[in-house]
């Protein structure tokens, strides 16, 4: 049955419509969603963080790493010490001495394990951590937030679990911690009025 030209018309009017409604009730979900105030305060803490991050490892690698490289055991900047496990075509080209950079030996094909970017890595991981760590010891004393971001962990006495150092209650076994758990309860004696029979 061939279809008029009013009723397909009528058909991309609908779907028309249709696609407009749709896109407009997801631009609407889209932006309750972004324009969201924890949403927003998540983005920018994670730019000021990557930007954090940047800054202590630039500290790192440029400020403190190199007097390290002048220790007598050391002899090159850290980042650059590797162990050479299978040697290269070209290992003893280089006045005698093997490789003298990471760069040499791995465009020569040789196996080596680069233990000293790990180290460099590790020491920005921890530089990273105690910068955030004192920041956030800062941001506690300054009172602005009656939630602290550094929550001291101790053991319950009766479940052994991780619980908040000010907590009354453990939330896990729901044991007081006072210590009134350890008190015998007293039987109650007669009521007074009552007696004993």
């Amino acid at each position: 049955m061939p279809i008029r030209l009013e009723d397909s018309q009528e058909l991309l009017s609908h779907g028309g419509e249709v696609v407009v409604s749709g896109a407009r009730m997801m631009w609407e979900g889209f932006a309750d969603f972004a324009l969201q105030d924890n949403v927003i305060e998540v983005a920018v803490g994670l730019i000021i963080a990557a930007a954090f991050t940047t800054v202590v490892t630039s500290f790192v690698s440029e400020i403190l790493l190199p007097p390290l490289s002048l220790l007598p055991f050391v002899h090159r900047n850290l980042d650059e010490k590797f162990a050479v496990l299978r040697r290269g075509p070209m290992y003893n080209q280089t006045d005698g001495h093997g490789y003298n950079t990471l760069d040499q030996a791995t465009s020569d094909g040789a196996v080596v394990m680069a233990y000293g970017a790990f180290v460099n890595k590790l020491i920005n991981f921890l530089g990273v951590g105690l910068a955030l760590y004192l920041v956030a010891a800062l941001y506690d004393l300054s009172g602005t937030k009656s939630d602290p971001i550094i929550k001291h962990m101790v053991k319950c006495k009766y479940c052994r679990k991780k619980i908040s150092s000010r907590a009354q209650r453990c939330i896990n076994c729901t044991s007081w911690q006072d210590g009134r758990e350890d008190k015998p309860h007293e039987r109650p004696g007669p009521h007074p009025l009552i007696g004993d029979h």
